[in-house]
């Protein structure tokens, strides 16, 4: 009996024993993720963080979308009528700006010259369609302002275009082909862009940012935007073999765009910045070396103007400039650029280098009027 009862509870036992590696393998076997879950796992942890930056792609569109105008202008080309002259209706871009407790739309003088007041259509986003009361214009930079008159305007933030830096993330929203309040996504390629061959507009001053964000005909006029929502150029212009996009689009820096505008509102013309001297067009990386500079940028000063405000600022023949007003200067062009492009009535910062040391003056422009159209 005894033997008996032993013998069951060894075969319960054994049975028991044998049962534990079979429930171990199930539980291992159910706990097991296959790569491809793994992969799954892995793509919603990082998925998150760019989620997060979707989001605030489409809050900053959302807050913008009020600021951002399409503008419609029929022009006269060409001599009159009479003589041959067609009708052509053109299609760009704007944005709202707050001045002096006034609005105004910021534009590109290409979008609306040679149109009267009355042949502009100012599209708000809510419906509305607004003519301009004023107008004004600047050939040489491409810059136009129009004075409008409504209630539930609203004005965009404006950033300091001298902070932006290459690589910075930006939206360009505007209406290309005619398709209003569009956004398109990129980063800045480079800044200082000058010596463009743009077409008719042969812009006389050029210190252009360029973003590969999409612009297409009818983007002209509209913001290109950081990711706080604030204007930091006008977009103007696109290198391009077919007409549209290639990935290289230009915009005016909206310190200088701003600048302009400002004037054109307050004085009627635009007072061109003037600094007096006489630049060295021959300065290169030989004369750097022989110089003993550590750069081959900049441009090497031949003449200072007497009472000009280089003189006054006490820049010397010899003296070599490599920034002017916190950007870098790449040669007398770029710096003939900058400085007709830079504010009055202010202290700016010149660097510069004498007997191979750098050193820094403050100086104010001087004035050289031009006319606005």
């Amino acid at each position: 009996m005894n033997t008996h009862k032993s013998r069951m509870t060894l075969a319960i036992v054994a049975t028991l024993l044998l049962c534990v590696p079979f429930s171990s393998l199930a539980l291992s076997q159910e706990q097991a993720v296959s790569p491809r879950d793994q992969l799954r796992q892995a793509i919603l942890a990082e998925v998150a963080e760019i989620e997060t930056h979707g989001n605030l792609l489409k809050k900053v569109c959302r807050y913008v979308r009020p600021s951002v105008v399409h503008i419609e202008a029929r022009k006269k080309e060409g001599e009159s009528l009479a003589y041959g002259g067609s009708i052509v209706d053109e299609a760009g871009s704007g944005v709202i700006i707050l001045h002096n407790k006034k609005h105004y739309i910021l534009t590109n003088r290409h979008v609306i010259s040679q149109a009267a007041n009355q042949d502009i259509k100012i599209h708000l986003d809510d419906g509305r369609i607004l003519r301009p009361t004023q107008v004004w214009t600047d050939r040489e930079t491409d810059v136009a302002a129009m004075a409008v008159e409504a209630d539930r305007l609203v004005p965009a933030q404006v950033a300091n275009s001298s902070d932006v830096e290459i690589g910075e993330f930006v939206l360009a929203v505007g209406s290309p082909f005619g398709l209003s309040q569009s956004v398109t996504y990129g980063i800045i390629s480079a800044k200082g862009r000058r010596d463009l061959q743009l077409g008719r507009q042969g812009l006389k001053f050029q210190n252009f940012m360029q973003t590969d964000a999409a612009i297409n005909p009818g983007n002209s006029g509209g913001p290109l935007l950081n990711m706080r929502g604030e204007v930091i150029g006008i977009n103007t212009a696109i290198a391009s073999n077919s007409g549209g996009n290639d990935g290289i689009g230009f915009t005016i820096p909206i310190n200088s765009a701003l600048n302009i505008a400002r004037q054109m509102i307050d004085d009627g013309k635009v007072s061109r910045a003037f600094l007096g001297v006489v630049l060295d067009s021959q300065y290169d990386s030989k004369k750097a070396e022989m110089l003993g500079l550590p750069m081959a940028k900049g441009t090497r000063v031949n003449g200072v103007t007497e009472g000009s405000p280089a003189d006054a600022a006490g820049i010397l023949v010899g003296d070599v400039i490599v920034r002017f007003n916190n950007q870098e200067i790449e040669d007398d062009s770029h710096l003939v650029n900058v400085v007709s492009l830079s504010p009055l009535g202010v202290k700016l910062p010149v660097d510069l280098y004498r007997d191979g040391k750098l050193m820094v003056v403050e100086l104010e422009l001087a004035v050289r009027d031009s006319s606005v159209k």
